[in-house]
């Protein structure tokens, strides 16, 4: 009888089912097979938070292949990912089967394994074990967790916060992350400041540009010089001066390779130099793991692509170093193997590091792989093999001017030009790492040489005006960075947080960059008035550092689940007396600014436009938020909620009333831009007792953003008599 291997994906199971022989039958679960229902009343926190679980239509005939196997069986492996969500893979499909009274007589091991290789499989089955109930144990807290806070939150906000889609344990604190630096960006006041830089040449005509760093004794910070004024006294301080070299520094400095990938360090270097979104890069680092079909052979290329580990085996070290010294020689291999420790919060160091199976495998050398495939491929390796390469050694240069004659401890008028030359290239001749938009550029300046003393010719003097710039906007690279750093969400959790924010339309990216819609604002506005404790980072990173207490034992996943509940669910209970009005005035404290807008005065400009004494607020309707007169239903003034004047792209008026285009001259009724259940339309008024109003559907092919108020009245003039037919 053959022995049943259970792994998740059919390209895995056909692999593995090779390596291991005609003796094994190797079945994919296609990945989960069960779930808790979506239904309330899957997680009893009354019954000591009992679970049910109920298994998906489509996994039916995947279990009843497994089950039919297992008859004949005297041995199952289940051999799903080496990770938390594979533990419970493995054992959700030991439940069911022994539920089913098929494992009686059938001895079930786990067998895990980091890649997908001959060696590695065959090792992997020479040592099985049980299953880790630890491990499954943390997966069933985690899992209870997020479902307890999204069918007893979105509830509330469904009914407090009309519109609303719905909130989560892991993704709520992401958008309160995007949101904030909205927040941010938009209170930012810019600060006007100058730098002065003034080019020399040496006698030999060659150039040196330098930068003002004293003035007056003292040392000049980047505001010293804040207006024009102030810019063109030190320019003149500067013409009035011939200058020569007061002092010559030189140091040397190294610069160490950065350890091989993590999955957050991929998906944020993916993101920077392919352009990857988080969720396209473990889609290929999928595939390149379970594996490409290479001379006939299918290989896994990389090791297990979610981890936070960033050690290499032993022999992946050798294998590097034995590469690097014959590719590029002695001197680019280090005296000792490099020994890396993750610096991420809360990293489990479960598994190594993502990494190539075999370094041989070249990336040019694999044409088999598609584009995308192989540019992921080739950052892998890269990175990898740059890993083990000796340190890039720099040669730093700093060259202070000041006034001929003047001592070297005399700041009256100090410039100073810095660079530097790369002594040795060591790693950066094979790898060097990405860099966000907001990073300082550090290109590497050649200075020529000088002596102290030597004089040089001034050439120009130049002041530059600057403004002080916001924080930048999150990209999906900076994102994932700053989740990692605050401890918040898992390696495989990062693609999953940013897919769910972007379908429930609470963030767009533009030019890759996430901007916050303003549902998803006012959903963080009032999760941070109502529920704030469950929208605080370190909250967040507390949690995820208890379910990795529970994976390594230390502490009882019903304890975390009994602790977090009582608190919660009294804050749920908090919430049964609250009324409109007290959301709508913490949700107008939060955002008044965004939607109307500071006068001079720096007060919020409410005034109505349509009244003389109406103030402008935050409105809930039933189908969402939008904004209105206080006057109501005297004053019946309402728009969308969005900012005036800001860019529209037609998607405010999702849920929140017409764009009003122009009033159409003949009847005087207002031609409003509306979206219904069918999508776009043009109305011409309202609605009169049962007399409809005259609308007109935008065709498929037509940007809501560009319909115009000429373009409207075209629309509404359908159909019209065009010509009489000859006949």
């Amino acid at each position: 009888m053959a022995d049943v291997v259970v792994v998740e994906s059919p390209a895995k199971a056909k692999t593995i089912n090779k390596y291991l022989g005609s003796n094994y039958t190797v079945l994919a679960s296609y990945g989960h097979i069960r779930d808790l229902p979506s239904k309330d009343g899957s997680v009893r926190p009354d019954s000591d938070f009992e679970m049910d679980w109920e298994v998906d239509s489509k996994s039916q005939k995947h279990i009843k292949d497994i089950a039919e196997a297992v008859k004949k069986a005297d041995h199952l492996y289940l051999a799903t990912d080496p990770d938390r969500e594979g533990e419970a893979i493995s054992w959700h499909v030991q439940q069911v089967l022994t539920e089913k009274k098929l494992l009686d007589n059938v001895n079930v091991k786990r067998v895990v394994f980091n890649e997908i290789t001959r060696n590695a499989i065959l090792a992997a089955f020479d040592h099985p074990r049980d299953v880790d109930r630890e491990l499954v144990e943390a997966y069933l807290a985690r899992r209870a967790l997020d479902y307890l806070v999204g069918f007893n939150l979105s509830p509330v906000l469904w009914r407090k916060l009309p519109g609303s889609k719905s909130a989560g344990r892991v993704q709520s604190v992401a958008l309160r992350l995007i949101c904030e630096r909205e927040t941010e960006i938009e209170k930012f006041e810019p600060i006007e400041y100058w730098s002065v830089r003034a080019k020399f040449n040496k006698s030999t005509g060659e150039p040196i540009t330098a930068q003002l760093t004293h003035l007056n004794g003292d040392r000049l910070d980047k505001l010293a010089l804040g207006n024009e004024v102030a810019a063109n006294v030190a320019v003149s301080a500067i013409q009035g001066n011939s200058f020569s070299v007061s002092r010559v520094e030189k140091k040397q400095a190294r610069r160490n390779p950065p350890a091989p990938f993590t999955t957050s360090t991929l998906q944020q270097e993916a993101a920077r130099k392919l352009h990857f979104s988080a969720k396209r890069t473990m889609q290929i680092a999928q595939r390149l793991y379970e594996g490409i079909n290479v001379d006939g052979e299918t290989v896994g290329l990389i090791t297990y692509m979610r981890t936070d580990g960033v050690s290499m085996a032993q022999e992946a070290i050798n294998a590097c170093r034995s590469h690097i010294g014959e590719q590029y020689g002695a001197q680019y291999v280090p005296a000792t193997p490099r020994v890396y420790k993750s610096k991420a919060k809360n990293a489990q160091e479960a598994h190594e590091a993502v990494r190539p199976t075999d370094i041989t495998k070249r990336p040019r050398d694999l044409t088999v792989l598609e584009d995308d495939q192989r540019k992921l491929y080739e950052l892998i390796w890269n990175r990898a093999v740059a890993s083990q390469m000796g340190s890039a050694v720099l040669d730093q240069v700093a060259i202070d001017l000041r006034p001929t004659g003047a001592s070297v401890s005399d700041d009256t008028v100090t410039l100073r030009a810095t660079g530097s030359v790369i002594a040795f290239d060591g790693y950066l001749r094979l790898y060097q790492e990405g860099k966000d938009d907001s990073d300082d550029d550090d290109k590497e300046k050649i200075l020529p040489a000088v002596a102290e003393g030597e004089s040089l010719n001034r050439e120009t003097v130049i002041p530059e005006q600057h403004f002080t710039q916001p924080p930048p906007r999150f990209s999906e690279a900076s994102l994932v960075k700053k989740l990692e750093e605050l401890g918040i969400g898992r390696p495989s959790t990062y693609a999953s947080i940013i897919s769910v924010l972007q379908e429930r339309n609470y963030v767009q990216i533009d030019k890759r960059r996430f901007f916050p819609e303003d549902r998803g604002r006012l959903v963080t506005a009032f999760l941070s008035s109502f529920f704030t404790k469950y929208v605080e980072y370190d909250f967040t990173a507390d949690l995820e550092e208890k379910l990795d207490d529970i994976s390594g034992g230390r502490i009882d996943w019903k304890s975390v689940l009994r602790d977090f509940w009582q608190s919660f669910n009294e804050a749920i209970g908090g919430t049964s007396d609250l009324r409109v009005r007290e959301v709508l005035d913490a949700l107008n404290d939060l955002l008044g600014p965004h939607f109307f807008g500071l006068d001079d005065k720096g007060d919020l400009k409410r005034a109505c436009p349509s009244c003389e004494n109406g103030e402008l607020s935050l409105k809930l309707g039933r189908h969402g938020a939008f904004i209105g007169c206080s006057n109501y239903p005297d004053c019946k003034h309402t728009r969308p909620l969005a900012v005036p004047n800001g860019e529209d792209d037609g998607t405010a008026l999702t849920d929140n009333g017409p764009k009003e285009l122009g009033f159409e001259p003949e009847s005087g009724f207002a031609v409003t831009l509306r979206r219904g259940p069918y999508g776009y339309y043009i109305q011409l008024g309202e609605q009169e007792g049962k007399k409809k109003p005259k609308r007109a559907t935008l065709t498929k092919d037509m940007n809501p953003a560009d319909v115009d108020f000429k373009m409207a009245l075209g629309l509404l003039s359908l159909p019209r008599e065009v010509g009489t037919h000859p006949e």
